[in-house]
């Protein structure tokens, strides 16, 4: 399929990565399809092992072997399969067409090099640029990412800079060539909540100037609320939840997602009151138990989730669920919706329509894919 027929710079087909540990093979991504439109922004949410960052890895062929390997599907860029290119080619595309902010910026930049060298080495070596121009360049990127006195400190080293100002350096880096896509892997994570906010609207900025499309990455749905077109829910390397974000958080049709929402503090949360959080811890999946991987934890779960595992139910012409209960689920939410005036936390009014039934991800090739 070519993304110019359709709209998409990216197509995930059946991903599948698995990892060979001591206690046995642990399908880290186990099926998973999505799609990326150009110019879009794609959420991809889920609690720690979820698949979200290996996912990713992936796609731009960066799983460490061994123990790690991607063992079937297609990650289609521009059409083309990066997954069966020769690895000199994928070289050329990672970091000058795809680019990746990972979360902690001090294991990514090298401790021992200044910025300017860092920066310089990326445009050298994907843009033919000669050292100088390389150096202006690296000053307008930090520049661009809104660092003070951008060319007295680009010779800096990296523990010379605030952890939020090194974020900022590693946003430049992965910009320097003009991707097409960008994948930012928590890139708030390890930062106060006032650098967090400066540091998505940097990266919502930089898209809508650029045209950049963006994969985000998070264990936090209200970092994604204001960030996203769409949105993906992982859970144990399947995809449990996918649907625009504003039909995602006005109506979820997955217990896990609304377990996700009920977790997210509210600004008047009641004094006294205890936060909300998910009972259990995320499964082995090494040792997945059989039926739902959510059911242990999940308060709508009965007998058939524990021994069955869950269709993946189209709710509507693009909201798609990973659940035996997905309608009742889904209709529970769109009730609690209308009972809140129909507001959603972004405000707008979601009318969906009616739950579409059942499909399987082999034979809908442009969504789901969360595995059989």
């Amino acid at each position: 399929m070519m993304s110019g027929d359709n709209g998409n710079l990216l197509s995930v087909r059946d991903l599948r990565t698995y990892f060979e540990t001591e206690d046995g093979t642990v399908k880290a991504v186990d099926g998973i399809s999505f799609d990326l439109k150009r110019g879009e922004t794609l959420g991809i949410v889920g609690e720690s092992g979820s698949g979200k960052s290996v996912t990713n890895l992936s796609v731009i062929r960066l799983i460490p072997s061994p123990p790690g390997r991607i063992v079937s599907g297609e990650v289609l860029f521009h059409g083309q399969d990066i997954l069966s290119l020769p690895a000199e080619e994928v070289r050329r595309i990672r970091g000058k067409r795809i680019s990746m902010i990972f979360q902690d910026p001090m294991t990514s930049l090298n401790p021992f090099m200044r910025i300017s060298r860092q920066l310089m080495e990326i445009t050298q070596l994907h843009l033919g640029h000669t050292r100088e121009q390389a150096y202006e360049h690296a000053v307008r990127m930090l520049e661009t990412v809104g660092i003070p006195e951008a060319r007295a400190r680009v010779d800096s080293y990296p523990h010379e800079f605030s952890g939020g100002m090194r974020q900022r350096v590693m946003i430049a880096m992965a910009l320097s060539c003009e991707p097409e896509l960008l994948i930012a892997d928590e890139p708030t994570t390890a930062l106060d909540v006032t650098i967090q906010a400066q540091i998505l609207e940097l990266i919502r900025k930089l898209k809508e100037e650029t045209g950049t499309s963006v994969i985000l990455i998070t264990h936090d749905l209200g970092v994604v609320a204001g960030m996203t077109d769409d949105i993906i829910v992982m859970y144990a390397g399947k995809i449990f939840e996918q649907a625009p974000t504003r039909e995602l958080f006005a109506a979820p049709g997955n217990p896990y997602t609304k377990a996700l929402l009920k977790s997210v503090p509210d600004p008047v949360h009641e004094e006294g009151t205890d936060l909300y959080q998910i009972p259990g811890l995320p499964p082995d999946v090494a040792h997945l138990p059989p039926g739902c991987p959510f059911a242990p934890r999940c308060y709508h779960a009965e007998e058939v989730c524990r021994r069955e595992f869950p269709p993946f139910v189209q709710l509507n012409a693009e909201h798609f669920s990973l659940c035996h209960f997905a309608g009742e689920v889904y209709a529970e939410s769109r009730a609690e919706r209308d009972a809140r005036g129909g507001a959603t936390p972004s405000g707008a009014n979601v009318e969906p329509s009616e739950n579409l039934g059942a499909v399987d991800p082999s034979e809908n090739p442009t969504q789901g894919g969360a595995g059989r």
